[in-house]
């Protein structure tokens, strides 16, 4: 494949595979910024900045001051101290059977609890509540029509839907009502600061564990941190007392 040159200062090629270099060094979840030829050309004038800037601070010697020699032991020092942590952290794995062992341990840790998926109506009073609980309840309107003419709640666009929740997410008398209800009966009315709602439960989901593939690369991530910092402590420790560590 052709290797095209975008540009040249002072005769110094800047081609398709420098820009793609460049690119290839921005996150992944970063890079598409580039796909477009607009993305590409601005981060080709930005390559061109930077070179002449390079070759400006090399006329004006910088490169040969004191400031600069500090700077560039400090970088080389970091860049050597990264990539000796990066080596020993690499040594670390996690195995598919040690995954499954944490997660066989520790299964309490990857419950989903209960949800339930309702709909409800929400008036501003007692009495009208129960007159359309009656519309209802006589076949007069459907949930979902009664919803949509009295519910004051924006769900009412969705036949007022609320979808899926858990525990916690509703006001206490509401979610207790909602998951105390059986699937398909309309509650009586249901007084919270809100007002008034009449609920449908659509369904119910109980409490269960995920399955270990669901979870297995959230397992081994977590292993493998954990992993790795045991291994940069205890090599840490080992080279304090090579190296006769004191601390005042």
């Amino acid at each position: 494949m052709e290797n095209k040159v975008l540009a040249t200062i002072s005769g110094v090629e800047i081609t398709e595979n420098d820009l793609n270099a460049i690119i290839m060094r921005y996150p992944a979840d970063k890079r598409g910024m580039f796909n477009s030829e607009m993305g590409k050309k601005q981060l080709l004038e930005q390559m061109i900045s930077f070179d002449l800037m390079h070759k400006l601070g090399t006329e004006m010697k910088i490169n040969e001051t004191e400031e600069y020699k500090a700077n560039l032991a400090q970088l080389e020092k970091d860049l050597l101290t990264q990539l000796t942590i990066n080596k020993v952290l690499a040594e670390v794995t996690v195995t598919d059977e040690d995954a499954k062992k944490y997660y066989d341990e520790h299964k309490n840790e990857f419950e989903q609890p209960a949800t339930v998926s309702a709909k409800h109506i929400l008036v501003d009073n007692e009495e009208l509540c129960s007159e359309v609980k009656a519309k209802i309840d006589n076949n007069e309107l459907t949930f979902e029509e009664a919803a949509n003419q009295y519910s004051s709640c924006p769900s009412k666009e969705q036949g007022g839907s609320l979808g899926e929740f858990g525990r916690g997410m509703m006001v206490p008398e509401f979610e207790n009502a909602a998951f105390e209800l059986e699937t398909g009966v309309v509650s009586e009315p249901v007084k919270t600061q809100f007002g008034y709602h009449l609920i449908k439960v659509e369904s119910k989901k109980g409490a269960d564990v995920m399955p270990f593939e669901a979870v297995k690369q959230e397992v081994v991530g977590r292993l493998t941190q954990q992993a790795q910092e045991n291994k940069f402590m205890t090599v840490i420790k080992e080279l304090e007392d090579k190296y006769e560590v004191k601390r005042f």
